[in-house]
């Protein structure tokens, strides 16, 4: 008798159909992601201002007063602010916790305002414009590496003097070339400069106005190439020289913004082909620089109290941004973002009841820095569409605040040592204090102060010298020593009761005292007028 079968039957797989499902499954994933992420892209290529970064802020707090000045460095590790109360501040976000602390303030330049902060194109030094007439160059950390020659101020044409003779405005580092960069002054001259050379500028350029003269220039930059230099000047010219020619200018502008108003910021688009201007008159100019002659656009009614008010591209070059001033308790400061291209008012930011003054868009972040009236220094930022910077630090919790701890000195025991290297054994405190209470001297109670003349050799408090312990002694002594014999006679009593020093000598030889009786003659000398008196 056979068996068939014996129980279940063992499971059998296909296992081309399983791979094949799984694949067509992935497909479908994949081809849905890919869906969404072409409709997400579609959208923000369409519009722009899905890529601005405001869906979180931090707040780093400089001071009270104006944040004049910011600066990122390229790989935008290090922010540096400077204000109006003379200060500059480093923050390193990767150092910094959710406490948000600066870790170096510094005063480079005294007590003068800062003007304008920048990092060379490498990031290893700093340079600082402030209200006095000298920039200067620190590294990282804050220590001087160069400070600008000062000019002569009694030399009438300023190409002839090796440095500014006047207050800056503005300054800036060449985009190529890492030791280079460039100053303007209230003494009508833009310089450039070598950090290796700091005894001489490289090279001068003097704004002129239709009629010639000089007009002083407040605020300047390079091109994107470098190739370009461009100034504007108070006159609301906007003049444009090639860097290697500083004679004449290469593009010019005469009537760019209002006569007499500053032109706060000039900034050149990525494709170097597009120039904004920052108006004092309340403006924000679009140009291109192959047609100078009037503005591709132009914006108003944009507030401006500062004349350091900045304005930037986006990274992609496709919106403008610039902020707007207010006066104190009158509103609140807006960061303003247009379209290149149509000029439209597209996005706005309010940040706070104080006026914007100075804004930067960093091209890796993608984070948008922003310096206030009040003191504050705002940072912009998305978690998915920006990157390191200030994401670093906000994940990071407060460090505990670490007490002080008593330290005891060790105490080696080396019981074989020699007894010249021995160390004392340690004793209890109280032990000591009982052994210091036997000693004489150190338990001996300090002796209260003299009252009256003084005694065992000890002068009264009064005065606290001998010279006034005599002297008020005199004051006190009201005897009248005009009469020698009563003066002496006064104390024969006691002296004779009280023998000390000479009595007791003499006392077995000494004879009797006699004294003479006073007669009538003296009585009548006594009773003579004073101006019969011999005076001796």
């Amino acid at each position: 008798m056979g068996f068939s079968g014996f129980g279940k039957k063992a499971r059998t797989f296909d296992l081309e159909a399983i791979f094949e499902q799984t694949r067509r499954t992935a497909i479908e994933r994949s081809q849905r992601v890919l869906g969404e992420y072409f409709v997400t892209c579609t959208a923000v290529l369409h519009n722009p201002v899905k890529k601005i970064p405001d869906t979180h802020e931090i707040i780093l707090q400089h001071g009270t007063k104006t944040v004049s000045a910011l600066a990122l460095d390229p790989s935008g590790a290090r922010l540096v602010t400077g204000g109006y109360d003379y200060d500059v501040r480093f923050w390193d976000f990767a150092g910094m916790d959710q406490a948000l602390q600066a870790f170096r303030t510094l005063q480079p330049c005294e007590c003068h305002q800062i003007k304008s902060l920048q990092y060379s194109i490498t990031g290893d030094v700093l340079l600082v414009v402030s209200g006095n007439a000298q920039a200067k160059v620190l590294d990282r950390d804050g220590f001087n590496v160069m400070e600008c020659i000062k000019g002569d101020q009694y030399i009438v044409d300023m190409a002839n003097t090796k440095g500014h003779t006047a207050m800056l405005n503005c300054g800036c580092w060449h985009p190529k070339i890492k030791e280079e960069f460039m100053t303007c002054s209230n003494d009508g001259t833009v310089r450039t400069w070598d950090v290796k050379s700091e005894k001489q500028h490289k090279s001068v350029f003097k704004p002129r106005s239709q009629q010639g003269k000089k007009v002083v220039p407040t605020c300047c930059t390079y091109s994107r190439d470098g190739k370009l230099i461009a100034a504007g000047c108070q006159d609301g010219t906007i003049q444009i020289w090639d860097r290697n020619m500083s004679v004449h200018t290469k593009f010019h502008c005469r009537q760019a913004h209002t006569p007499g108003s500053d032109t706060s910021c000039l900034c050149f688009s990525y494709d170097g082909v597009t120039l904004a201007s920052r108006g004092g008159d309340d403006t924000l100019k679009i140009w291109d620089i192959r047609n100078f002659r009037k503005p591709v656009n132009e914006a108003n009614r944009l507030t401006n109290y500062f004349s350091m008010t900045d304005c930037c591209f986006s990274p992609d070059d496709r919106l403008v941004v610039t902020g707007t001033s207010v006066k104190k308790e009158e509103g609140n400061g807006k960061l303003v973002f247009f379209d290149r291209a149509s000029f439209q008012k597209v996005y706005e930011i309010e940040v706070t009841n104080a006026s914007v003054v100075r804004c930067l868009w960093h091209p890796k972040l993608n984070q948008i820095m922003v310096g206030t009236g009040n003191g504050l220094a705002k940072v912009y930022y998305d978690p998915v569409k920006s990157h390191r910077g200030a994401k670093l630090c906000v994940v990071k919790s407060k460090r505990k605040e670490k007490h002080a701890e008593t330290l005891t000195q060790d105490y080696i025991i080396t019981p074989h040592a020699l007894p010249m290297f021995r160390e004392a054994r340690q004793r209890s405190t109280r032990k000591q204090l009982e052994k210091d209470r036997l000693d004489p001297k150190k338990s001996h109670k300090p002796e209260p102060p003299v009252s009256g003349p003084g005694r065992g050799g000890r002068v009264a408090a009064h005065g606290g010298t001998l010279s006034s312990f005599i002297v008020k002694n005199i004051a006190l002594d009201k005897t009248d020593d005009s009469n020698p014999r009563e003066a002496i006679l006064r104390h024969a009593k006691e002296a004779s009761e009280n023998p000390y020093w000479i009595a007791p000598a003499y006392e077995q030889t000494q004879p009797e005292p006699v004294f003479a009786e006073e007669s009538e003659e003296d009585e009548e000398a006594d009773k003579e007028p004073e101006w019969k008196k011999r005076k001796i």
